[in-house]
């Protein structure tokens, strides 16, 4: 401690999320998931890391394919966000452009999925209940800048749809 004196402070260390922002022609991928812990919940494809050796690139298009049945044309790593404190773990977050639907979802049992197509502007909205979207988390404060800021607005637009 800064006092010289000693305290145990305990951390859990997740596995990596990878987090994909997909579009099909100028709209966005969104998926209305349940799991069995939950109600129902917006978010975009995502997947934890579990397969030991698996790179964040191989486990995004995995998860993309899986959760949706669509694969990109273009695939690339947006940013990693490094989460500290209580529960360690990184969110790797990907950009999915020009997706097409090449096979049909390979939900796990765990798994009830919706696919749906939304524009740039109802995915910023969705930044309205945060508490209701599982992973969008890692993208909100990206969300509200871009709703507060038209320069960022365009910056991201730009990154998502290029």
């Amino acid at each position: 401690m800064f006092d010289g004196s000693y305290k145990i402070f305990e951390t859990a260390r997740q596995k990596d999320v990878t987090i994909i922002i997909a579009t099909v022609k100028n709209k966005i991928v969104i998926l209305k998931q349940k799991q069995p812990d939950t109600g129902w919940f917006y978010c975009t494809p995502s997947g934890r890391m579990d397969i030991p050796g698996e790179k964040p690139m191989v486990t995004a298009k995995r998860e993309l394919l899986e959760e949706t049945g669509m694969v990109a044309d273009k695939f690339f790593l947006w940013k990693t966000i490094k989460r500290e404190g209580k529960v360690v773990l990184n969110w790797h977050i990907f950009i999915a452009r020009n997706c097409r639907k090449v096979a049909a979802q390979a939900l796990d049992g765990g798994e009830k999925i919706k696919v749906k197509l939304i524009s740039f502007d109802e995915y910023l909205k969705l930044s309205d209940a945060p508490k209701s979207q599982f992973n969008l988390s890692a993208t909100i404060i990206d969300m509200f800048k871009a709703r507060l800021y038209p320069k960022y607005k365009n910056y991201l637009k730009k990154v998502i749809f290029g």
